[in-house]
């Protein structure tokens, strides 16, 4: 078999739970004096948590205060989402077949660690990973690249040689930017909203779609 890797982005890739985050982040931005509904929070629901707070706040912010808000809204999402916490349907049977066939896996996430992991430790899911790149360790999140190259760095494989599991625009657009091939989930985003990118293998609902199977080939 020809040396890949998967490099999969965590919320609405492999747990459904966006929907949970856009509400989370509209308390606290409403709470803020943001005059936002729930579609303009849902758009702008990309990158680090402090990237937002700036992109609505423009400057208003220390770097302190912001982190204590980054926390306060992690802890609210996860009190919500908590008894839902589950993988997208069939992801369970991918991770497993991926291990079995010895193909190298990483996270690249715009979560800060603390979010990272509620959700593997909550699945027990941190052996199927070798890397783990959060918020924390970049400088520029998605779209820019460098999320999912310190992946590859990560696993020691070559950028062209990595599939990138996404299920936003921008976190295409990085894999693109990286040089990186994307399956995209479809639980946030239509097809329709992908159309600027030439690097998306195939759109599936889950897991469980038969799409993915030539991914093992």
């Amino acid at each position: 078999m020809t040396e890949k890797a998967f490099l999969f982005d965590l919320n609405g890739t492999m747990i459904d739970d966006m929907e949970f985050h856009i509400h989370a982040w509209h308390n606290v931005l409403t709470g803020l004096g943001a005059k936002l509904n729930l579609a303009e929070v849902k758009k702008e629901c990309y990158g680090k948590n402090d990237e937002l707070l700036e992109r609505i706040f423009p400057e208003r912010f220390s770097e302190a205060e912001m982190t204590e808000m980054s926390y306060e809204k992690e802890r609210s999402y996860q009190k919500a989402f908590g008894p839902s916490l589950k993988l997208i349907n069939g992801l369970d049977v991918f991770l497993e077949k991926a291990a079995h066939q010895n193909i190298p896996m990483a996270i690249g996430s715009a979560a800060i660690m603390f979010n990272i992991d509620f959700v593997l430790d909550g699945l027990s899911l941190r052996h199927y990973f070798t890397a783990i790149v959060s918020a924390d360790d970049v400088i520029t999140s998605k779209p820019d690249p460098e999320t999912y190259l310190k992946c590859a760095d990560g696993l020691g494989v070559a950028y062209k040689d990595c599939i990138v599991f996404e299920d936003a625009p921008k976190g295409v657009e990085a894999a693109q930017n990286a040089g990186m091939q994307c399956v995209v989930i479809t639980t946030m985003h239509t097809k329709e909203e992908f159309g600027n990118y030439d690097n998306i293998l195939c759109f599936v609902k889950d897991y469980t779609d038969p799409q993915l199977n030539r991914l093992f080939q």
